[in-house]
């Protein structure tokens, strides 16, 4: 069995690997307590998407390659997914209307003026 124990190396991608996923595993909790709505599913994307490429940014020192690597490609999938978005008004709709966000939003993500005059 011995041939089958994790070296150090790969007991330490392990837990890079677990900090990684916990965005994840905190989105699901939170999205599971209630009713997800709209005006939550934009700020979960927007932070999952702040994890993944900061990760796929950070220095060697920080997380492996095959981490890196595989935040970046989570990156791409999910600004696909989140592209999405764009073909419905109602996402931008219910953060305008939604009192804790409103137009403030998109201004401290510092979107472009098209798009917040489109929002």
């Amino acid at each position: 069995l011995r041939m089958y124990e994790l070296s150090r190396d790969e007991w330490e991608i392990a837990r890079q690997l677990r900090e990684v996923l916990k965005v994840f595993k905190d989105a699901t909790l939170f999205f599971s307590r209630s009713t997800p709505n709209l005006a939550t599913v934009i700020p979960a994307i927007d932070h999952i998407d702040k994890i993944l490429t900061t990760a796929s940014l950070e220095d060697q020192s920080k997380y492996d390659p095959a981490i890196r690597v595989a935040c970046g490609l989570a990156t791409q999938v999910l600004h696909k997914y989140y592209s999405l978005t764009d073909s419905s008004s109602l996402y931008r709709i219910a953060m305008i209307l939604h009192p804790r966000h409103k137009l403030s939003y998109f201004k401290k993500l510092k979107w472009p003026d098209a798009w917040q005059r489109t929002a």
